[in-house]
């Protein structure tokens, strides 16, 4: 079963002329889609086999960046029922950091499985601040100082590749659930080299990148085993070339089909 929108807090899945400078990363809108299948599975996971398609854009307007996310995967188990999943992610991010929007919703064999809105708030760059839900039931969550949006982890994570550094953990609130942030960690690899055949493609993938790992750990601290872990190849104007979602029963793998630059805003 998919615990969370694939990829939801790191894939703000870039012509280096349509880029925008955010912190120290060139990011670039862009609209890549993907199609997925079956990774690996455990005997005892049930699964056996996994088909679906994800369409992901990461936008820009003048003051935020916006993700929109949308997926359909159908899982085949042995034993047990098949299950279609459709799931939509919408976010909004404000490019200093301190304003987050978002709606979460999926069906699992076509019956409502999960609806989130809410909007967050930190109080500063470093701050504490609040969640606002309104789905699925009005709540508000305090949350620590140093928390991050994705669009603004996604950006520190490309800025200490540049670096140099090779691990970085951090707090991270995306409300693909109503949960609290969630302690992600990221093992940074070595620097790639841009491949000249994929100009070929296109250009937004003639760009060096890393090797990542991250490990999403669940809310509750006592738990030393994350819920899931991404694996990918981050290039350094923000594209995914490829991912590896494994759940450790099972992993889900996401190949990109087709990729294409957004229209940035006229401000």
């Amino acid at each position: 079963m998919m615990r969370r929108p694939i990829g939801s807090v790191v894939l703000a899945v870039g012509l280096v002329a349509a880029a925008t400078k955010a912190g120290g990363a060139e990011i670039a809108p862009h609209r890549a889609l993907y199609s997925m299948t079956l990774g690996s599975a455990r005997n005892d996971s049930g699964v056996v086999d996994a088909r679906g398609t994800m369409d992901y854009e990461w936008g820009e307007t003048c003051d935020g960046w916006t993700i929109e996310q949308r997926y359909r995967l159908k899982m085949r188990y042995g034993e047990t029922p098949d299950v279609d999943i459709v799931s939509s992610f919408v976010t909004w991010e404000s490019k200093d950091g301190l304003r987050y929007r978002f709606n979460q919703r999926q069906t699992r064999n076509g019956e409502l499985d999960q609806d989130i809105r809410g909007e967050a708030k930190l109080d500063a760059q470093g701050k504490g601040g609040s969640v606002e839900f309104t789905k699925p039931k009005p709540q508000t969550l305090k949350l620590d100082p140093g928390v991050l949006f994705p669009s603004a982890h996604t950006i520190l994570l490309i800025d200490k590749a540049h670096e140099g550094e090779n691990f970085l953990s951090r707090q991270v609130f995306d409300g693909a659930t109503d949960e609290n942030a969630v302690q992600v960690s990221a093992a940074i690899g070595v620097k790639i080299t841009a491949d000249p055949a994929a100009v070929q493609v296109s250009p937004l993938l003639q760009r060096p990148g890393w090797r990542v790992r991250l490990a999403f750990f669940p809310v509750d601290a006592s738990i030393e085993r994350p819920d899931y872990e991404l694996g990918m190849r981050l290039l350094d104007n923000g594209v995914s070339q490829d991912m590896l979602i494994d759940y450790g029963e099972y992993s889900i793998r996401a190949k990109l089909d087709d990729i294409e630059p957004l229209t940035k805003p006229n401000c």
